[in-house]
């Protein structure tokens, strides 16, 4: 039979004091909930951290961060990036060295940071239950372990901008409390020193504090308190000092051009916009997919967050501050792609992280009767980011760009020449190379004449300083001295370097990581004639 709540009651308050002390146990326990939910964060991020070969961009961020703090915020004004991730960088290298571990590390715990921001950011949003749900989607989403394990950014501008959105929404409920915006200003600022594309985190907060005008008292609005006005312009007074290098660096978009640090991006199309989606959950365009399954599954995900938006009655829209987060920076660089393609999954992971909340809190809205629903929903985006994962983690280490570096390692002489085909392979090289040799970057002649030679933006602020060393423009031009060269290359056709100086015999190959190291023997040398010609 069953016992009344009173009965319950006189139970309870029978317990000795140790069961007492076992319950309010459990309570701390129950109190810590996201632990389980962060260590799995932790554990994804760390796993094969080290299983990828270092890739260009990372050999890019390594070689600026090598410079010291006055030249290091000049060659960063001529990168495509604002110095604050490199000078960052730069002291965690002078802590805890340059393993790839390590620097790769820099990047995991920002990723874990940013779910356990995730996760707080839902709690206030909505109840206990979203923020689990939010907290499972976020440590599984694809995108966002991907590019915590890269030698870049974009883990630590989550945490950033996830942490001003979060600092907004406790102002918002409370404008009263100033130390709210002065937090805001801290993070927002330290965004636009990490990424150019914290520009559109500014738009959705304005968007959002737009849309809240719209239930508010004319006295009441948000939008139009000093308090606000002051926090914007400080954020601007704080960038100044980096404004001049913006500036300049929109002026000489056609030298960042010359070393495809920018132009190399495709053009979008009706297709782009779903196949992005699939990218931030399955890490696969999705272009070779059944056709009605390309386009359902990211419509049915947009669907979820335009119903969940548009069913937002709450005082302050949580949802819709989310469904901004989301939507408006996708739709601004998709529109903005047909003039100038800059629509890259990288440059909108930040962003992609609103998208498991919002559908979490979708599933915690749904009423009981469409629980089942609900699950449903959950389970099959849970699905798909788990296959996201498998196709993130799936390496073959055997097939990676230090396979080629480490074979020519071994087998390097002295007096050897080492030649790089291309500006990536070179700056992935470099941290790689284990020999005494001067790297060389083969720059030919466009056949109209035009050079390839990198320049002082983009890339080229890397090496241009000792550009009279490592440009080599034509393969003739090597010391008449040389008798062995490394080609380092495509294994593709076309040959980058052909066609060959005559004489030259190749003596051994490796491949690995889409890259060929080829050693060959110079064998029309006018001295005696070198191992590998007779």
């Amino acid at each position: 039979m069953r016992r009344s709540v009173v009965e319950q009651n006189e139970k309870v308050g029978t317990l000795p004091a140790l069961n007492r002390l076992t319950w309010e146990g459990a309570g701390w326990i129950s109190r810590l909930w996201w632990v389980p939910i962060l260590a799995l964060a932790m554990a994804l991020r760390f796993y094969q951290l080290t299983a990828a070969a270092i890739w260009g961009d990372e050999g890019s961020s390594l070689l600026l961060s090598e410079y010291a703090v006055g030249d290091l915020w000049f060659h960063a004004a001529h990168d495509v990036h604002p110095p604050l991730y490199f000078f960052l960088l730069r002291g965690w290298i002078e802590l805890f060295g340059d393993s790839i571990w390590s620097i790769r590390g820099m990047s995991a715990i920002p990723g874990v940071v940013a779910v356990g921001l995730g996760i707080w950011l839902t709690r206030q949003l909505s109840t206990r239950r979203a923020a689990v749900l939010a907290g499972i989607l976020l440590a599984l989403l694809p995108t966002a372990v991907r590019y915590s394990q890269e030698v870049r950014m974009y883990s630590l501008l989550g945490v950033w901008l996830l942490g001003a959105t979060l600092a907004l929404v406790y102002w918002v409920r409370q404008p009263e409390r100033t130390r709210y915006l002065a937090a805001y200003v801290v993070l927002m600022t330290a965004g636009f020193y990490t990424h150019y594309f914290t520009a559109l985190c500014v738009l959705v907060h304005w968007a959002y504090l737009g849309v809240l005008c719209g239930t508010a008292p004319r006295g009441q609005r948000l939008i139009t308190r000093p308090a606000w006005w002051v926090a914007n312009a400080a954020i601007v007074l704080v960038y100044l000092p980096w404004l001049p290098n913006l500036l300049d660096l929109v002026q000489h978009v056609e030298q960042l051009k010359v070393g495809g640090d920018i132009g190399w991006e495709e053009p979008v199309s009706l297709f782009s916009l779903p196949s992005m989606i699939w990218q931030f959950v399955l890490q696969d365009e999705g272009v070779g997919f059944w056709a009605p399954l390309f386009w359902l599954f990211p419509l049915l995900l947009v669907a979820v967050v335009v119903i969940t938006a548009w069913h937002d009655r709450e005082r302050h829209r949580p949802a819709s501050l989310m469904v901004l987060f989301f939507l408006l920076p996708l739709l601004l660089v998709y529109g903005v792609s047909f003039v100038s393609p800059v629509f890259i999954e990288r440059y909108l992971t930040v962003y992609a992280l609103g998208l498991p909340i919002l559908l979490a809190m979708a599933v915690d809205r749904l009423p009981s009767r469409f629980a089942l629903l609900g699950a449903a929903l959950f389970v099959l985006f849970v699905g798909v980011e788990l296959v996201g994962l498998k196709n993130n983690f799936t390496v073959d280490e055997h097939d990676q760009f230090n396979v080629p570096v480490e074979f020519v390692n071994r087998n390097y002489q002295e007096d050897d020449r080492i030649v790089l085909s291309d500006m990536m392979w070179y700056l992935s090289y470099v941290y790689y190379d284990q020999t005494d040799a001067q790297l060389q970057l083969y720059t030919p002649p466009k056949p109209d004449g035009t050079p390839t030679r990198p320049n002082a933006y983009g890339f080229g602020t890397l090496v241009d300083q000792d550009g009279g060393r490592i440009y080599l423009d034509h393969l003739s031009a090597l010391p008449a001295e040389t008798r062995r060269v490394w080609l380092i290359s495509s294994n593709e056709a076309p040959d980058d370097f052909a066609p060959l100086p005559e004489g030259w015999r190749e003596l051994s190959r490796q491949d690995g990581g889409g890259a060929r190291a080829r050693l060959f023997v110079l064998c029309n040398v006018p001295s005696a004639q070198p191992e590998g010609c007779r």
